[in-house]
């Protein structure tokens, strides 16, 4: 039981410790989350044992439109340049004429009116146009026609003008909603009478407000097969599909991992494994998971199904540009019915269980990354005692859409069920796939 718990945690040892972030507010920001959270106290019932999320609206009244045209103003306000009397010597030439090229502003510190796009501007100048779909871990994902979908790292990241109204976490503050600028390491959200101005530090995540809920949902699917033929006709399919939805609050993760195995028509392999996980953050690095369950079905580990639904805390140990690492915690409940089983014993079994995870996103450069996500379960003998389900994967990019995944998977069962006849399976399946992921 030991080693497995090592493995766990081997990745300690692996990595420097992550920095910590400064997430000082200002004092006026500070004052108007509060006057915004006492009106919603008043019309709110008061839940002391739950953390309050506060949300900040635009009560103007102003349709989306119209907020569109105050921000323009903003922008076309800010974007006149005085020109000092020192400017405008350096611009005279040997003539005396005026040369009006070194008083105008160069090219690539314009920015463009956004015209029903949301436009972002990277450190080498170059504007891109298209639709920006969330930002959470320093990562913004955005879809353009011109580059498809595609992840920019927050940093590399100068200027922002959003077309759509998005909802922002600013630590320590609150959510709002609004239109977006970003610009000199400041996010500003513009809402119809108001506008509101927080360092880049303080800003947790953003994503399209609940109207449009197509946009907070990601996922991926990768599929392999391996057919054979000759002495023997041989055939393996197996299936990954993820899928996230993710607001700036809270995050939904379903996993579907599915193979089948025949030899001259026979099954060797039939397993099916769901997993559901709702974490609801309450800090930067801090979240709460209200439920989390599983469903597991595996015919030659005589399991006819697995059900483990549970609850439980996790906490943001490394949230770094190429680094991701979160680890969680907390009591479930485990229910199995086996395929067979021996003379007296329960076909059916329920059993407490104490089940840990851990998931580790390493970006190893521009078209490779690689994904650990371990789950480790401490249960009773009838329920095997204690297991583990083991993932790492490699992805390597092809095109902005298309990955090469070559994934390892490993489970492990310390005490499995025999069958009627007395037959004990393995503890251990082992699955090496190679195959292709599509992103949406």
């Amino acid at each position: 039981m030991i080693k497995y718990i090592f493995i766990m945690f081997v990745p300690l040892f692996l990595l420097a410790e992550s920095k910590e972030i400064n997430t000082m507010q200002k004092d006026k920001m500070h004052e108007m989350a509060i006057e915004e959270k006492a009106k919603a106290e008043e019309t709110a019932e008061s839940d002391e044992e739950q953390p309050e999320i506060i949300k900040v609206k635009d009560t103007s009244g102003k349709s989306a439109d119209e907020v569109r045209e105050i921000a323009e103003k903003l922008d076309s306000k800010e974007e006149k340049k005085k020109v000092s009397v020192q400017e405008v010597f350096d611009a005279v030439d040997e003539k005396g004429d005026i040369d009006l090229e070194k008083l105008q502003k160069p090219w690539e510190k314009m920015s463009p009116q956004t015209a029903g796009f949301d436009w972002i501007q990277t450190k080498s100048g170059e504007w891109f146009k298209g639709e920006i779909l969330a930002m959470y871990d320093d990562e913004l994902e955005f879809d353009s026609d011109e580059i498809g979908l595609y992840t920019f790292d927050f940093e590399d990241i100068v200027q922002i003008k959003s077309h759509n109204m998005l909802s922002v976490n600013i630590e320590n503050v609150a959510t709002f909603d609004g239109l977006l600028r970003f610009k000199d390491d400041k996010m500003t959200i513009i809402q119809g009478d108001k506008k509101y101005t927080f360092p880049k530090e303080q800003v947790v995540s953003l994503g399209p407000t609940a109207e449009r809920e197509l946009n907070l949902w990601s996922g991926k699917i990768t599929v392999s097969a391996d057919l054979r033929s000759g002495n023997k006709d041989e055939s393996d399919y197996a299936a990954r599909a993820n899928l996230k939805r993710r607001t700036d609050k809270t995050r939904l993760r379903l996993d579907y991992l599915g193979r089948i195995s025949k030899v001259d028509g026979e099954k060797t392999a039939d397993d099916h494994r769901i997993n559901e996980k709702f974490d609801i953050y309450l800090t930067r690095r801090f979240f709460w998971t209200p439920v989390f369950s599983e469903y597991y079905r595996d015919t030659f580990q005589n399991i006819d199904y697995q059900v483990t639904v549970g609850a439980g805390v996790g906490y943001t140990l490394i949230d770094t540009k190429k680094i991701e690492w979160d680890v969680s915690i907390g009591p479930a409940v485990i229910q199995t019915k086996y395929t067979t089983v021996g003379d007296g014993e329960d076909e059916k079994t329920r059993s407490p269980a104490l089940e840990t995870s851990t998931k580790l996103d390493i970006e190893l450069n521009k078209i490779s990354d690689f994904k650990w996500d371990y789950k480790f379960s401490l249960t009773d003998k009838k329920s095997g005692k204690y297991k583990h389900h083991m993932i790492t994967t490699l992805e390597n990019e092809i095109t902005s859409w298309i990955d090469l995944d070559i994934t390892f998977i490993w489970d492990h069962v310390n005490s499995p069920e025999s069958e009627s006849d007395g037959t004990i399976p393995e503890r251990d399946d082992y699955q090496l796939l190679i195959g292709f992921g599509v992103e949406f």
